[in-house]
């Protein structure tokens, strides 16, 4: 089997590493992910400029790819003939903080995955729900245990055509997770507000600020699993019709 592991967080991330070695008892790991930080980034793919792709090392001393494109660009890339071995499978990851509900669309985590479903190759997102104010290192270990097993399980089974998952991992040791749940997307709140100022020379700019989001506590979401102690895993389609929509459009005079 061969894996490609990528992130939003750039490819130095304690995130991705963890998982990247974790992966590595499956099979063959490629770790190719984006030379910067792309969170929030959405699915990108960059057309307007070149790209660049470039051999680093990782903390292991392992090396890896990384590239001054997004995180979808990275799998873009691979997929496309710069990873030169057939991939099996991509894994995006681990993000720090969970990815649910309305983010899903501004996720580079799990855009990543996207990309790797429009190539043809199936796409699982990590995400860890680690403590909003949480100072120091990040344990990893438990969410990079359940990206193997969860990696291992669609490796054997398959995914249904056009369908990735992400997986949200709460913030809990290994043995304290109470075991993995399929989920529907729930729903985020966003409390983002608005900061104007003015630059040395006068002129206007913007911070889009506030308080971080937070989520609707309901049985059977993505939220209500992590908060319940349990691994999120939802399945997403590319198919973003709204077909119960097209029913009431049809009915209008055009």
């Amino acid at each position: 089997m061969h894996i490609l592991v990528t992130n939003d967080d750039g490819v130095q991330a304690p995130g991705l590493l963890a998982m990247a070695q974790e992966l590595q008892t499956l099979g063959k790991v490629t770790v190719f992910a984006p030379d910067r930080n792309w969170s929030a980034s959405g699915h990108v793919k960059t057309m307007d400029r070149p790209l660049r792709a470039r051999e680093v090392t990782l903390a292991d001393g392992t090396t890896a790819l990384a590239t001054d494109g997004a995180p979808s660009d990275s799998v873009a890339l691979a997929l496309l003939g710069v990873v030169k071995e057939k991939i099996d499978l991509v894994v995006s990851g681990i993000n720090p903080h969970e990815n649910i509900g309305h983010d899903v669309t501004y996720s580079g985590t799990v855009t990543a995955a996207m990309e790797a479903v429009i190539g043809g190759v199936p796409g699982i997102a990590i995400s860890l729900n680690s403590p909003e104010e949480f100072h120091g290192v990040l344990d990893y270990e438990p969410a990079a245990s359940v990206a193997r097993r969860v990696a291992e399980k669609v490796m054997a089974e398959g995914l249904p055509e056009g369908v990735l998952l992400n997986v949200n991992v709460p913030y809990l040791k290994e043995d304290e997770l109470k075991g993995f749940m399929i989920t529907r997307q729930g729903l985020r709140v966003y409390r983002d507000e608005l900061d104007a100022r003015k630059d040395p020379r006068g002129k206007p700019y913007y911070w889009i600020g506030g308080e971080f989001p937070i989520g609707i506590l309901e049985e059977g979401t993505d939220y209500g699993a992590i908060k319940a102690g349990y691994v999120s895993i939802t399945p997403l389609q590319l198919d973003l019709t709204a077909r119960a929509a097209m029913d009431v459009l049809k009915k209008w005079e055009w």
